[in-house]
């Protein structure tokens, strides 16, 4: 069971959160987060994303993904409209950084995103949003506007007892280098995705 394991306010660059640390033990290093903007309003429909890790596009600031570039994106939206980041410690749709640096070296032979995944023998996404979930009704959120093109997350809020009320896009434009990789979340994926 996730327990809420310490909280603080966090100013940032878009503006003020609270930060949240969630996870079974409080010795666990690797929580997931909860960056809750300062000025939601949890009577109405919460605008929430699901967020997972990926330590190449935030901190590093890869092209090879727009992860880092969602992250901003939905951290300007949560100041501006009210909401909350749920942020899963789910790196590299959930292989692990060392996995998706091998993952990585493939497609520079060539394979996308999900054939150098399966060629090491892991699945094409192996995240699971349930966490996200628990995460939710520990905040007490019940009802969400969802921040997302992925299906998937969707359908993980729409099977639970969280209210879902509608999809807000998070359209990023390609570049040169991740073309390929939004290619495949779109074709493989079924994102919703604008050609």
């Amino acid at each position: 069971m996730l327990k809420i394991q310490a909280e603080a306010n966090v100013p940032t660059d878009f503006g003020l959160f609270k930060m949240i640390a969630f996870s079974e033990q409080e010795s666990d290093w690797m929580p997931h987060i909860a960056l809750v903007a300062d000025h939601t309003d949890f009577s109405k429909p919460v605008n929430v994303r699901f967020h997972s890790e990926c330590i190449t596009g935030e901190v590093f600031h890869s092209k090879k993904c727009e992860c880092g570039q969602q992250l901003d994106f939905a951290m300007k939206y949560m100041q501006e409209n009210g909401g909350a980041i749920i942020y899963l410690r789910q790196e590299g749709r959930s292989i692990g950084i060392i996995n998706k640096l091998k993952a990585y070296a493939l497609q520079e032979k060539g394979a996308d995103t999900v054939q150098a995944n399966l060629q090491l023998g892991l699945p094409a996404d192996g995240r699971d949003f349930q966490v996200a979930i628990e995460i939710l009704k520990l905040l007490g959120i019940s009802e969400i506007n969802l921040l997302t093109n992925n299906p998937d997350k969707i359908k993980f809020v729409e099977e639970s007892d969280i209210k879902f009320n509608q999809r807000i896009p998070l359209q990023i434009d390609s570049t040169p280098e991740s073309e390929s990789y939004l290619n495949v979340k779109k074709k493989y994926f079924g994102h919703l995705l604008k050609d």
